[in-house]
């Protein structure tokens, strides 16, 4: 596990971190978000000691890496594999010689090596193509080369930094795929730092964003997503645009407990005696549960509270739209969703 304490770092009197706590548990995966300049690989660095914290603790596997001699730090840095964002592979050796580096860096004999190098390509799917150089590989499938390398030395964390960066859907998907496997089959606690939001909601466990240097919201990646309207809320499960209707009032939905039953739009509209439009609706897994937001559209002669209540039954937190700002976001084509509840409750 990764457990960081007011972590600060500074580069003369520019502070890039500045009082960091945070805390990944064994086997889970951690994604720190955050524009760019907010720190972010300043601490991936930190924690793999590529740079020296000014102040505060990195501890992984209970074991603080801080105060470390130099060649007790050589050691314990074999406990933190890294994946880059264009994976780093050096041109003129194969896939199988880039993978075999940290081996022989760290003494290991010859057929140790091989066997390991053949078993970390079989796991990412790549033994197939041991002998190809980087030039002869996908970008997906020299981060998967990349992930072998990082996994060489059988680390506890795994560090992957914009892992994901450039790559076309599928080869991230793969990825993800990848990465979530290392997680369950392997027991390693992964810390992604990227800046795609659907990376997050599809691995995540935990989701913290940095900005100015501190960490400004964190939790679950389903807890920040109900419990608050927040700006990374709204980033990891944004609203599509919707359609202005002049004949139904829209209201925005926000699933706030963890168990919305995929019924709750046809149970709502018969409690108010009315019929709910859907105009837009994202509801996606997070971990084993729903989180969603929606648009709905309902008789303007409702009342509102009554309106408000009845939904908070159901789990889902939800306001009226001022049709101002309504007009002011522009209508996508296609965004609109189907009268009824037919459409959200399959989605849930």
């Amino acid at each position: 596990m990764i457990e960081i304490s007011g972590l600060t770092k500074s580069y003369g009197a520019t502070t890039v971190l500045d009082g960091i706590d945070l805390t990944v548990a064994e086997a889970r995966i951690a994604a720190v978000v955050g524009p760019s300049g907010a720190g972010k690989s300043t601490l991936a660095r930190c924690i793999n000691l590529l740079e020296r914290p000014t102040s505060g603790t990195i501890a992984v596997n209970g074991q603080d890496l801080t105060r470390l001699s130099r060649r007790d730090l050589r050691e314990a840095r074999r406990q933190i594999g890294t994946v880059f964002q264009s994976a780093n592979l050096l041109r003129r050796l194969t896939a199988a010689q880039n993978v075999a580096l940290p081996l022989r860096h760290a003494g290991l004999p010859d057929a140790e090596v091989r066997r390991r190098v053949a078993d970390l390509l079989e796991r990412v799917g790549m033994l197939h193509r041991a002998n190809h150089f980087p030039s002869q590989l996908s970008g997906g499938q020299r981060q998967r080369i990349g992930i072998a390398r990082g996994l060489a030395l059988r680390p506890a964390v795994l560090l992957a930094d914009e892992a994901t960066s450039g790559l076309d859907p599928e080869s991230t998907r793969a990825i993800l795929d990848l990465l979530t496997e290392l997680r369950d089959d392997l027991g390693v606690t992964i810390l992604v730092i990227t800046h795609e939001m659907d990376v997050v909601r599809g691995i995540a466990d935990l989701v913290a964003q940095l900005d100015h240097g501190r960490i400004v919201e964190q939790g679950t990646v389903a807890d920040v997503v109900r419990r608050s309207d927040s700006a990374l809320s709204r980033a990891l499960l944004p609203m599509p645009p919707v359609p202005e209707e002049d004949r139904l009032w829209p209201w925005t939905v926000r699933y706030e407990d963890a168990a919305v039953s995929p019924v709750w739009l046809a149970q709502a509209g018969r409690e108010l005696d009315t019929d709910i439009a859907v105009l837009a609706a994202l509801v996606e897994a997070a971990g084993e549960s729903p989180v969603g937001r929606l648009t709905i559209g309902l008789d303007p002669r409702l009342d509102d509270r009554r309106v408000a209540d009845v939904l908070q039954r159901h789990g889902v937190v939800a306001e009226p739209v001022d049709r101002a700002v309504l007009r002011a976001v522009p209508a996508a084509a296609g965004a609109a969703g189907t009268s009824g509840t037919a459409g959200t409750e399959g989605a849930a």
